[in-house]
């Protein structure tokens, strides 16, 4: 056995062998992967070289081939403009022949009209005419001239009888019909029927479309054919209610007072509006948006030129009976003012005219104010006399009677009156101003209230009532307490007349105009009764022991001792007073009775009368009844008789 140091010694070494060992056989393996690695190289950097060859060889090649390709591609390009060339003339030349192929395929078609060879059909026909000639005037060879006029005349032809089927599909829907069926039923107007409607439609649309195209001035000739057709069937259809208009303003009594709702025109605005809307339903449905209101008012047109007769011709019966029949002219101007708001606001269109046709009566609404204030002063003039009882006249009544019909009608009233102005009833040349439009809010004076100047019209009319009267009274009554019994008469029947009827609460506020006639007429009767109320007026003596008690005193007045104090020239007159009061007292009274008194009227002047006589009169009877020692020769009344007779003058 080896020792321990030795053995240690023997492993190192030959660990040491091994680790050398293992080393040169790495190096040795590097030194092969690079020799392999240059032999790599080497024939990468030969292939590289030749590809470089290759590519010379290529470019080259290449070089050759577009200089001998060159030449036939510019061969070919010629060749194909050639080949477009020729293509082009032969189009040409097919469109130089399809005039006449077109002809002779549509011409069969086009003859035998549209409603033998089909509507459409022979639309369709028509429309390659039509298109056909369009290419043709654009291409505008000469060649094509006489083939473009056949074109024209087959196309002209064409349009001609779409015109003219139009026009016979649309009279089928077009005979008049009886409007009162719908109005009093409150239906609406029938329609054009729908499978009508799928016709017309379409050769509307070709023939307007024709007509842009043209470029020709004016609208489609359709228009003018429609409204050729449905205008005479509107007016046709409205014709009777406009006839009913007239013949139910003719009076059988002449001096009957117009009723509201009496006249057909209220019917007859009815029919219109029915009739005027479905008519708008037909053409919106029929003609572009532009064209609505064109059609629209082309077809009413002749149906508001009906309308203009018969107002003018209800306005000249209004003028001859303005007294009784001018309210009708006020219904008037609501109902067409309201039809033409309703018709504008669906359609827009025929408010000018509608105020044209309402134009006239428009201006007998506004005149009439002024000419039924000289009609009342007219009529007072004419009055053969004046009652001599003083009792009111008719013209009184008849006058607030016609104001209390006109509340009846105060919406149109209260537009007249803003459109004149407060007052603008007192001047004629106010009173006729004309306007071709329905007055609009814009026209009225800002802050005006129409029933306002309504109430200062119905006072000045009750100022010209009564001012009349008392002009016309004056020299036909004998005195004056006849006279004012008259006016507070008249003036009691109006204030009566205005406070029982739907003038009350429109005039609350001007009462006291109206009064004020009566406390006239009041004064004018109380100036009578002065002279003997002056009889019991009498002297008193104070320097004499018999002294007139103080006023209000409780003394108790001596009649005994006071006549006894006077000497016999005072005492006869005082005889002579009692005698002038007996006789002018009575005669008073008499005339009091017999004259015609209203009740507030008859009551009031009893007041007015015993408030000025009574008092004076028992001051006088308390000093002085002992004068003819109660035998009744001069002192006839005593106070509880006198005050029966005024009683019974009440």
């Amino acid at each position: 056995m080896l020792p321990v140091g030795r053995a240690a010694w023997s492993l190192d070494y030959a660990a040491s062998k091994m680790a050398v060992g293992t080393s040169q056989a790495a190096d040795e393996e590097a030194r092969a992967e690079v020799e392999v690695l240059k032999s790599r190289l080497e024939k990468t950097t030969q292939l590289t070289k030749k590809i470089q060859a290759s590519l010379g060889r290529l470019e080259s090649s290449g070089k050759t081939l577009q200089d001998t390709i060159d030449p036939i591609y510019g061969q070919t390009q010629k060749l194909q403009i050639v080949g477009s060339n020729i293509d082009a003339i032969l189009e040409a030349l097919d469109r130089m022949k399809a005039p006449s192929d077109i002809k002779s395929n549509e011409e069969d078609i086009i003859r035998k009209g549209p409603e033998k060879a089909g509507l459409n059909a022979f639309l369709n026909s028509v429309k390659r005419v039509n298109k056909a000639l369009v290419e043709m005037k654009r291409s505008n060879l000469r060649s094509n001239q006489q083939a473009a006029a056949d074109l024209q005349r087959l196309q002209k032809s064409g349009n001609q009888q779409l015109e003219a089927n139009f026009q016979k599909i649309l009279q089928e829907d077009s005979r008049p019909i009886e409007p009162l069926h719908f109005i009093t039923k409150d239906k609406p107007f029938p329609l054009i029927a729908p499978d009508k409607m799928g016709r017309l439609g379409p050769i509307n649309q070709y023939i307007s479309g024709v007509t842009k195209q043209s470029g020709m001035a004016g609208e489609s000739p359709v228009l003018q054919t429609y409204a050729t057709v449905r205008g005479p069937y509107l007016t046709a259809t409205l014709q009777n209610l406009a006839a009913a208009s007239v013949n139910t303003a003719k009076k059988k009594t002449p001096d009957a007072v117009y009723r509201q709702g009496t006249n057909g025109i209220g019917t007859y605005a009815k029919g219109m509006e029915l009739a005027f809307l479905a008519e708008y339903d037909n053409i919106c449905s029929l003609f572009s948006r532009e064209e609505w209101g064109k059609v629209f008012n082309l077809t009413c047109q002749g149906a508001i030129s009906e309308l203009a007769r018969t107002l003018r011709e209800l306005n000249t019966h209004i003028k001859a009976n303005l007294p009784t029949d001018c309210y009708l002219a006020y219904e008037i101007i609501e109902i067409m003012s309201n039809i033409s708001t309703s018709l504008d606001s669906r359609t827009g269109e025929l408010k000018p005219s509608f105020a044209a046709a309402l134009k006239p009566i428009r201006e007998t609404g506004k005149s009439s104010l002024a000419d039924l204030l000289e009609d009342t002063r007219r009529r007072i003039a004419a009055l053969p006399m004046i009652p001599q009882d003083g009792a009111p006249v008719p013209i009184t009544s008849d006058t607030i009677t016609r104001l209390q019909t006109m509340v009846d009608f105060l919406r149109p009233i209260s537009s007249i009156m803003i459109s004149l102005g407060d007052g603008g009833w007192k001047s004629t040349s106010q009173s006729v101003v004309s306007s071709d439009q329905i007055p609009t809010l814009n026209s009225f004076e800002i802050g005006a209230d129409g029933k306002q100047i309504f109430a200062h019209y119905c006072i000045d009319t009750i100022d010209t009532l009564l001012s009349s009267l008392d002009q016309k009274a004056k020299p036909l009554l004998k005195g004056k307490p006849t006279l004012g019994v008259f006016l507070a008469n008249n003036a009691t029947v109006i204030e009566r007349m205005i406070r029982n009827s739907d003038l009350q609460p429109l005039l609350s506020g001007t009462m006291a105009d109206v009064d004020k006639w009566r406390k006239t007429g009041i004064q004018l009767y109380i100036t009578g009764w002065r002279e003997p109320s002056g009889a019991l007026l009498d002297v008193t003596y104070t320097n004499r022991g018999s002294q007139r008690p103080p006023s209000g005193s409780a003394t108790s007045i001596d009649s005994v001792a006071i006549v006894k104090g006077l000497n016999s020239k005072e005492k006869d007159a005082i005889k002579e007073k009692f005698r002038l009061f007996n006789s002018s007292f009575d005669e008073l009274v008499a005339k009091h009775k017999s004259l015609s008194m209203e009740r507030e009227v008859k009551e009031m002047l009893s007041r007015q009368v015993q408030g000025m006589i009574e008092p004076l009169y028992g001051r006088f009877w308390d000093r002085y009844h002992e004068i003819d020692k109660g035998k009744g020769k001069y002192v006839k009344y005593d106070k509880a008789g006198i005050s029966a007779v005024f009683l019974s003058l009440g």
